[in-house]
């Protein structure tokens, strides 16, 4: 049972090698994936480690129990932790998705609604914001369009975490259940009348890409410059710092306006598109990573959604896994743990299941 960890050790220990080499850390992308590396096979050396010291413990229990009765339970509750050891480690060995120790890039687009849709597209954000802050996470706005209410006609932020998380404990391990079609059944601030609507709001998920993973021929750029729009500072609307960058083979677009500077724009606008450009080389190169990519639903259609958000009832539903609770008002100021754990079990189960 679990022979395949012995080649996972083996690996991991060659990894602590290799990282104590400070000749390792003069590329720091290289560390990074190392760390990464390490860090995901360390929970599972750690785990299987445990499941073979309870294996020690019952036998050395039953031994003695045979001249002491009291060592019967002792051995009967370490069996019972070693099942639950067991299955955790079954759960660490199916194959995770290769961009789950990424950072995360959020796109959050208003929808049908207008006005009404903008203003949650930027609950969206903040709900997001917060729960990044509750686990330690960074959030950079790239991009972003507001509205005249202060809502968001499009934002786009990238989620970083500090050090090398946990697996399934990066931002995009967990961000990316988000993608796909949010719906709000509320009062709007711009309703007179006190009637419910309904509207809707887009989200895209894309894991960070790295330069390593993401090979931009310059020659394949059209970069333009333009006056920045919307609310700003100075030299915001009256110098060309703005950038927008066309991908000219895929005629994929990023563009920036947020900073001051224009280079400062441009790296941005870069990273947004090493993003979509990482996206799309995922969905042509495997049927796997095009079904996680269309499972997000890029069109802001109501009928097509993935989460309601009901305001007159305090309640939240996922329309994927069922989940249901009336504590919305919690959500949207960063509880987010328990809907996202019913999308990590729903997936996991999936995986589980594929595996046979």
């Amino acid at each position: 049972m679990f022979d395949a960890v012995e080649g996972f050790a083996a690996e991991h220990a060659r990894l602590e090698q290799q990282l104590a080499d400070p000749a390792t850390h003069a590329d720091q992308a290289l560390a990074k994936r190392l760390n990464q590396r390490y860090a995901e096979l360390s929970a599972i050396v750690r785990t299987w480690r445990e499941w073979q010291q309870l294996g020690d413990d019952i036998d050395a229990a039953r031994e003695l129990a045979a001249e002491d009765p009291e060592f019967a339970a002792e051995a009967e509750a370490a069996a019972s932790r070693r099942d639950q050891v067991a299955e955790k480690l079954r759960q660490l060995l199916v194959p995770r998705d290769p961009n789950d120790g990424k950072d995360a890039i959020l796109e959050v687009k208003s929808g049908e609604g207008g006005e009404e849709s903008a203003l949650f597209a930027g609950d969206l954000l903040r709900m997001y914001t917060r729960y990044a802050e509750r686990h330690g996470w960074s959030v950079q706005i790239l991009d972003a369009n507001e509205s005249d209410l202060g809502g968001y006609k499009s934002v786009t932020a990238v989620v970083k975490a500090k050090g090398t998380p946990e697996p399934g404990e990066a931002p995009y391990a967990l961000l990316k259940f988000e993608g796909g079609v949010h719906r709000v059944q509320r009062v709007p601030a711009t309703e007179s009348a006190g009637r419910i609507h309904t509207s809707a709001a887009g989200v895209l998920v894309m894991p960070e890409a790295e330069q390593v993973d993401v090979e931009i021929n310059d020659n394949d750029l059209r970069i333009d410059v333009f006056r920045s729009s919307g609310p700003g500072g100075q030299s915001v609307n009256t110098t060309d710092s703005a950038v927008r960058i066309t991908h000219v083979p895929t005629g994929i677009v990023a563009s920036c306006q947020n900073e001051k500077s224009q280079l400062q724009n441009k790296e941005s606008a870069m990273r947004i598109l090493r993003a979509r450009l990482l996206a799309v080389a995922e969905e042509q190169a495997a049927s796997e990573a095009s079904a996680a990519r269309k499972s997000q639903i890029r069109t802001v259609d109501r009928s097509e959604r993935i989460r309601t958000y009901n305001f007159p009832e305090n309640r939240i539903s996922d329309h994927r896994t069922g989940y249901k609770a009336y504590n919305l008002d919690t959500v949207l100021d960063g509880e987010l743990g328990p809907v996202l754990e019913s999308c990590v079990q729903a997936d996991l189960q999936s995986r589980l299941e594929e595996l046979g």
